[in-house]
């Protein structure tokens, strides 16, 4: 549905309904504070017809004390009925009661509104010592808050960064054991073999500890480098092994090397089981004939094939990429956490709308933060700032405001069901006379309710434009339903109305309740309007 509310409004102002009468009045425009005045509806209308008075705080800003129905008066086909309502305010200055609406068989009525003046109580200031108002002092803005929480971010994200660096990327120096586990099986074989032979065992007369270790070396050897299971062979079975190796041209051993390697290992078999104990010359020179075993096997090792070295080097390229993984993990880790930790922070400084609504967007935030336009729509001309381009409405106008309206021009944004909408429109008539805002309002506010809203409250004050146009404001909120959910939302409304002589002009702002980025931007849309008032 095309934006064209303030339009219908401004139409069905022009026309009345001669078969009932609605009319009000107040007993005085000036109270004190706390006095009450006296608000008199009257509804004349046929005796059928379902009259439905103002009920609740409607007269806002002045407050409802009682509502008090009276007799009602019989005239042939006719009633006319009464209803008083006591008014009160306890804060001096101007106020303006609202048109009030009145509903017969549905059709909306609206009445007048009344300026009230409410003075305040005499105060004797012979007994209180009057002082000057104070100037106005400008108070430079601090920005030491926003250091605090800069600084404590970059702490925070330096100490999750050290210690990351500390425990996960850090090179960290290697044990011992750990070089040792890194050298080949060749070089470490020989350096535990050398290792062994400054031991204390022999000294110690722990020969069983000696020869266990002894063995498990060159069995650790030939496991790894000769590609055989020797740490859970028997001698005999290790044995036969080698002989086959042998015997298959794959370990170039003789004889005499594997015969010296089976005397050591029945030794050590003896030394471990039968607690036989050797000379120390003997346990010496085992070691001395296991270490040139070792070297001797080494040596008659074939060279790797392409093959074996192709795999190797497939190998080498698998733990690199493994390594690289690696490093990209802990780089997204790294990258996570900052992006936890800073948007933590920034939920705590900024709140959680705010974050959310940066980063997944939100309509009115974007309006608001978006380029903006300053524009003149229609003659007389407003001259107004908004987040987008108002578009021409092309309305057809129905023969009876034809009578009375020379031209119309509107322009508008959005849908006043959406979440934003603002509409301009200019008007002429063909009589120079003055415009009746009140009818008009009236009419606007009976459109929305047509519309769907309810619980319409409706609160006046005078407007000045930034040239110093003098102008009403009419505002309040009401309860929405959209037509799209079938959910009730509630949302608010400004309409300003403009005039002279022969013409009106109005702006209509209506955006959902809550919503502190439409706030922002009905604020703004304010302080920069203005009009031409002469034709």
């Amino acid at each position: 549905m095309r934006n064209t509310f303030f339009l219908i409004a401004l139409i069905c102002s022009q026309t009345s309904f001669a078969q009932s009468k609605v009319s009000s009045e107040i007993d005085t425009t000036s109270i004190k504070i706390g006095e009450q005045i006296k608000y008199k509806i009257t509804v004349e209308t046929d005796s059928t017809d379902i009259v439905h008075f103002p009920e609740g705080q409607t007269f806002s800003p002045l407050e409802t004390v009682e509502a008090i129905m009276m007799d009602t008066v019989k005239n042939r086909n006719k009633v006319i009925l009464q209803r008083i309502y006591a008014l009160t305010q306890f804060d001096s200055g101007a106020y303006t009661i609202p048109p009030q609406r009145v509903a017969i068989n549905e059709q909306p009525f609206f009445t007048d509104s009344f300026q009230i003046k409410v003075a305040d109580v005499v105060v004797d200031t012979t007994k209180q010592k009057m002082f000057d108002i104070k100037p106005l002092i400008e108070v430079e803005k601090s920005y030491a808050k926003i250091w605090k929480m800069v600084l404590l971010t970059l702490f925070v994200l330096l100490i999750i960064g050290g210690l990351v660096y500390w425990f996960f990327i850090r090179k960290k120096p290697l044990t011992e054991e750990e070089k040792e586990a890194l050298l080949p099986p060749y070089d470490r074989a020989l350096l535990e073999l050398k290792k062994l032979e400054n031991s204390k065992y022999l000294i110690q007369d722990e020969y069983k500890k000696y020869y266990s270790e002894l063995t498990d070396i060159v069995r650790s050897y030939l496991e790894e480098d000769v590609n055989v299971s020797a740490l859970e062979s028997t001698t005999a079975q290790l044995i036969a092994k080698l002989e086959m190796l042998k015997d298959a041209g794959d370990l170039k051993l003789d004889d005499e090397t594997l015969s010296q390697f089976q005397n050591i290992l029945q030794t050590a078999d003896l030394v471990k089981f039968a607690k036989s104990k050797p000379s120390t010359s003997v346990a010496e020179h085992d070691r001395k004939l296991v270490e040139q075993i070792v070297v001797k096997t080494h040596d008659a090792l074939p060279e790797p094939t392409e093959e074996e070295l192709l795999q190797t080097e497939e190998y080498l390229e698998e733990l690199a990429k493994k390594k690289q993984r690696k490093k990209i993990y802990w780089a997204a880790a790294i990258f996570a956490g900052i992006l936890f930790f800073g948007g933590a922070l920034s939920v705590a400084y900024y709140g959680f709308k705010e974050v959310k609504d940066t980063v997944f967007g939100y309509p009115t935030k974007e309006l608001l933060e978006g380029e903006w336009v300053s524009s003149s729509y229609g003659y007389p001309p407003i001259e107004i700032e908004t987040p987008d381009v108002l578009i021409r409405q092309d309305v057809e106008l129905p023969p009876e405001a034809q009578e009375l309206i020379q031209e119309l021009q509107t322009f508008a944004y959005g849908s006043y069901v959406g979440i934003f909408s603002v509409a301009t429109s200019s008007v002429t008539y063909k009589e120079q006379t003055e415009p009746n805002f009140d009818a008009a309002i009236g009419s606007t506010l009976g459109t929305f309710e047509s519309l769907g809203v309810k619980n319409i409250i409706t609160k006046q004050e005078e407007f000045t434009t930034k040239s110093g146009v003098q102008g009403l404001k009419t505002f309040g909120t009401g309860n929405l339903k959209n037509p799209i959910n079938n959910k009730s939302k509630k949302a608010k409304y400004t309409i300003l109305s403009f005039g002279g002589k022969g013409f009106m002009q109005q702006v209509i702002i209506t955006w959902e309740d809550g919503d502190d980025y439409a706030e922002q931007i009905v604020s703004r849309i304010l302080s920069n309007l203005d009009v031409k008032t002469q034709t």
